[in-house]
């Protein structure tokens, strides 16, 4: 190997080194921090005294309910929107457009968002601070990420699996959902995560639209303190740090097990898809 090649392998490896180092540090040190408080008193029961006291357990369920109303309305639109842009549309000025569009709103700051969705789902529709106006927004938030990510994933796709299929009478329609779909799946579930990754842990948005009431959620219309602002409020105010290290540990050790799941199952996806 050329010496050139030698010194860019090992310039490299240590910089994939640091970042692992540094990635290592910081979970592991949030973690030991919030290990002593997490027990499952502290998981399964409601804060007490503005969270000086008590549990998670609302911003838990308030976390769960949020991201999942958020990824069901993205990800019909963004899956969809992929679909459009790859299967049934012709490269052109309406394609760019909406392609420029979904780019421009991945690098808008989530505070924008945020304030997007207070005065418009907050105010203008009079939802108010609820499960309904931060799941909507959040929406508005990943919707870019999947919608790029499962085209992408689509394009992947061999046009020869669509010419077999329609040489053998299948329709576009069903050549989509029974050739393309399936065989981008792994590309689409990642862009899924990816969105999921960012619904989970935003902070400003959530708290313009969705509140940070303790209580726990018994509808969609309802208000919700999700765990990273519970975490924000205590740190920043100084309610509690041994409290705030322990929402901190939880939510990265959820995201982490979410990241886990993910891969395993992108890869069952990717031995099934490769095995047929």
């Amino acid at each position: 190997m050329p010496r050139e090649d030698k010194i860019m392998l090992f310039l490299i490896r240590l910089a994939a080194a640091i970042a692992v180092s540094v990635l290592l540090f910081i979970v592991g040190y949030i973690i030991i921090q919030g290990l002593p408080t997490l027990s499952l008193r502290f998981l399964l029961s409601s804060p007490t005294d503005m969270g000086r006291g008590g549990g998670i357990l609302p911003g838990i369920i308030g976390t769960l309910t949020l991201t999942l109303v958020s990824i069901l309305i993205a990800t019909p639109l963004g899956v969809g929107t992929a679909i459009f842009l790859t299967e049934y549309t012709r490269e052109g000025m309406f394609a760019n457009l909406v392609r420029f569009g979904t780019e421009s709103l991945a690098g808008i700051p989530s505070i924008i968002f945020g304030l997007f969705g207070f005065l418009f789902f907050v105010i203008r529709l009079n939802m108010g601070w609820s499960i309904l106006s931060g799941a909507l927004t959040l929406a508005s938030m990943i919707l870019p990420t999947i919608v790029r990510t499962s085209e992408e994933a689509i394009r992947t796709v061999p046009d020869a699996y669509r010419e077999i299929s329609f040489a053998l009478g299948a329709s576009r329609w069903q050549t989509v959902t029974a050739i393309v779909l399936p065989t981008a799946g792994p590309g689409i579930v990642t862009g899924i995560i990816l969105g999921l990754g960012r619904a989970v842990g935003e902070t400003a948005a959530v708290i313009f639209t969705a509140g940070s009431s303790l209580r726990i959620p018994r509808s969609v219309l309802d208000p919700v303190r999700t765990l990273p602002v519970h975490f924000y409020i205590l740190a920043r105010e100084g309610i509690s740090l041994n409290n705030a290290y322990g929402t901190a540990a939880v939510l990265l050790i959820a995201i982490l097990l979410i990241n886990l799941s993910a891969y395993l199952v992108m890869h069952r996806i990717s031995i099934r898809n490769g095995g047929g």
